[in-house]
């Protein structure tokens, strides 16, 4: 006897279901549907329509559901195909919903007046593909909890001040709710929703806000009441009642209430529906949206100015740039006066209600093409109450969204902003030493997918960079230095919505800066006066720079002269010329070729300390030896080259690392980790090198062949070296180091 008494339950608990949802009372619907499911999950007709009914609370659930009901019954009703299309279209799925839209189509005879619906819809999914796929740089963000309930809030309005948000709301909190446990569930609306109350809110900071409470008491109506516009610097209020199917009110603040509210007059309210309106800065003209002037009761928004009595006179449309054949609402201007936004279910609208703006041509004195807002500020749903900060600088807005607490929310929208990146590039061996010259790209996309990509080189000495990006994405940053490739890192860089906003970020790079590490090597040479003679302390200082250059085959070098100020500027060039040329010369004998010296005189134009003194004037008779690279060359890795010199150091770059720097076994050299196998480079000034490694890597053998055909054959094994060399001249040199 309990199965069929369990069944005549589950046919009483759908029947109640069904009656409500015959009344569009999805929300009472909806827990009657859920006790038949759970006792009969595969009921396709109750999974139908609660995915119907859910359409409203939770998108993700009504797709399951009617998919659910039609993979169970296919022919589950006879307009299956619509409401999938329907589901699919708030869910983001376009060109499925697109296609259940075509499919619904083919069953509707061909004088079907909803088929010029279906083609609507269908435009609907093509604009927000097209929307959806180039969003703008937008933060939406929703006012949280506090705020926003699992029932509808909306029509924000913030005060002049920024700290106080008057809404609507729907909740439970709302005057006349009664008790939700009871039999009398209070005073609901035909939907099953309560009637709509005005809230008040104070702001706490910036993301929080004090419990807000009811400005009822003298503002709430027989029915529906929404907040509009405060305005005259907030001691008045524009309101929405459901008088006469819905007009247009006003209520002023005295103390911490407002007055009762009054009825705008006959050229604004009408015995049809009139909801939303907005009132200019200066108190002259107001904007409002009325169903007084279309055919079938659709919104179209209109303007009056004031009598010179003071009341609004006759009604003025916006005209057909802005008005459509489906309804338009809620204007909003800027503060300006250039811009409107309204919302409308017509123009290219990506579903629904979606806000759209308007620039005033001052030339043509009309209203400009209405521009769609655009993803993610609109949506497949409705979007409406778009409403600016009193800065400008944000706006809030409201609009049913996935990952939202029920139905309508109040979210605040800010365009991304440039946040200043900055910090140092430092060596990863020792985290502490900085490196300059290091070029940084920081690539990235916006939100439509253009690629971004912002630059700066760290600056000489402090290894400092800065540069200023679109916050709010994850960048690829390219590390490079002389045009080399060292590594690439990725930043997450946080959304900013000011202009303020600074992030310390230092990277840390496997690389040592041989450059600066080599030049510190290089002492300068100092000149007598009047004199380009070296010194027998500039030969040894010279001898030096031989040894490190036979070192290090890749690594070239400008000669610079200096003076001091004793003579005339042309002297001093020559002078200096003559000193950058003694050094050049000296070096060539020592046997470095002329390709990898460069000279260049400087004369007197840069002292290194102030002509004043006959101490000051030797520190400016000098040369000075600086690493260059040629065009496209990077930087090798090095031996400091600290032996006697001979030999010329082939194989020290590239992965080997295995050359002599002399025949001293204890000269220091930076390589890199050895792989068994063998090896081809060729190194900037034309040498080619060939490396083999054994398996077990306790020998290596390094052949090089230069431009000028001078050759050398090193082999290293167990600690011992063999270096057998033969210069361009024909002149050879054997080196052997025991490992002792």
């Amino acid at each position: 006897m309990a199965q069929p008494a369990l069944a005549q339950s589950t046919r009483k608990q759908l029947k109640t279901a069904n009656k409500y949802f015959d009344q569009e009372n999805y929300r009472a619907s909806i827990p009657f549907y859920e006790q038949v499911l759970a006792k009969e999950p595969n009921n396709a007709l109750a999974l139908f329509r609660a995915g119907i009914a859910y359409m409203s609370f939770d998108k993700e659930k009504a797709s399951d559901y009617i998919y659910k009901a039609q993979k169970l019954k296919p022919k589950v009703a006879k307009d299956v195909e619509y409401w999938l299309g329907r589901v699919d279209h708030l869910n983001y799925n376009f060109d499925e919903a697109i296609q259940h839209f075509q499919a619904y189509n083919t069953t509707l005879k061909q004088k079907d007046t909803r088929k010029k619906d279906l083609a609507q819809l269908i435009q609907h999914s093509k604009n927000a593909k097209v929307q959806f796929n180039s969003p703008k740089d937008i933060f939406v963000k929703n006012l949280g909890p506090t705020i926003n309930t699992q029932y509808s809030e909306h029509s924000p309005v913030i005060s002049n001040d920024d700290k106080m948000l008057l809404f609507t709301s729907r909740g439970e909190n709302v005057t006349g709710a009664g008790s939700t446990n009871s039999k009398d569930k209070g005073n609901v609306a035909a939907d099953g929703e309560y009637y709509e109350d005005i809230f008040e809110a104070k702001r706490i900071d910036e993301d929080e806000w004090e419990k807000p409470r009811s400005l009822s008491g003298a503002l709430n109506g027989k029915g529906h009441d929404a907040s509009i516009q405060v305005f005259d610097n907030d001691t008045k209020m524009l309101m929405y009642r459901q008088d006469e199917n819905g007009d247009i009110f006003y209520s002023e603040r005295s103390g911490g209430d407002w007055t009762e509210p009054k009825k705008l007059n006959g050229n604004i309210n009408s015995k049809a529906y009139e909801s939303d309106a907005y009132i200019t800065p200066d108190g002259k003209t107001i904007y409002f949206s009325t169903g007084k002037y279309s055919e079938d009761g659709t919104l179209d928004i209109y303007y009056s100015t004031r009598q010179p009595g003071g009341d609004w006179g006759p009604a003025k449309s916006l005209g057909g740039a802005i008005n459509t054949q489906y309804d338009d609402d809620s204007p909003y201007l800027s503060r300006d006066g250039k811009t409107l936004y309204f919302a409308s279910r017509g123009h290219n609208t990506m579903g629904g209600y979606d806000i759209f703006k308007s620039d005033w041509d001052s030339v043509g004195n009309k209203w400009g093409r209405p521009e769609n807002m655009g993803y993610p500020i609109n949506t497949p749903d409705d979007d409406t109450y778009y409403r600016l900060s009193p800065d400008g600088s944000y706006a809030y807005l409201s609009s049913y969204r996935i990952g939202g607490y029920g139905e309508k929310d109040i979210y605040t929208i800010n365009y991304i902003k440039n946040a200043i990146i900055r910090g140092k590039v430092f060596s990863k061996r020792d985290s502490s030493t900085v490196i300059p010259g290091v070029e940084l790209v920081f690539s990235g996309t916006q939100a439509d997918k253009t690629a971004l990509s912002y630059r700066d080189v760290t600056k000489p000495g402090t290894g400092d960079y800065q540069v200023n990006v679109l916050s709010g994405r994850t960048y690829q940053v390219a590390v490079s230095k002389d045009g080399k490739n060292i590594e690439t890192q990725e930043f997450a860089v946080p959304i900013s919505t000011n202009d303020s906003t600074v992030v310390e970020k230092n990277f840390y790079v496997d690389y040592i800066d041989t450059t600066s590490m080599l030049a510190s090597q290089f002492k300068k040479i100092y000149f007598d006066t009047d004199k380009y003679n070296l010194r027998p302390e500039s030969i040894q200082e010279l001898n030096n720079i031989s040894n490190i250059l036979k070192a290090n085959p890749g690594i070239n070098i400008s000669i610079e002269g200096h003076c001091d100020s004793r003579n005339t500027d042309e002297y001093n060039i020559v002078l200096g010329q003559n000193r950058a040329n003694a050094s050049y010369n000296y070096l060539k004998k020592a046997g470095i070729a002329e390709t990898r010296m460069v000279t260049v005189s400087y004369g007197e134009r840069r002292p290194a300390a102030p002509n004043d003194s006959p101490e000051n004037m030797q520190l400016n008779r000098r040369v000075e030896f600086r690493v260059i690279l040629k065009e496209g060359e990077t930087m090798p890795q090095f031996n400091t080259g600290t032996g006697t010199g001979t030999g010329t150091g082939t194989g020290t770059t590239g992965a080997t690392g295995t050359g002599t720097s002399g025949s001293s076994s204890s000269s220091t050299r930076t390589t890199v980790p050895l792989e068994p196998g063998k090896s081809k480079a060729k190194l900037p000034d034309g040498t080619k090198v060939k490396t083999k490694v054994d398996e077990d890597s306790d020998k290596v053998k390094v052949k090089t062949k230069g431009a000028n055909d001078e050759k050398s054959k090193t082999v290293t094994k167990e600690g011992t070296i063999d270096s057998k060399v033969k210069e361009a001249d024909g002149s050879k040199t054997k080196v052997k180091t025991d490992n002792d």
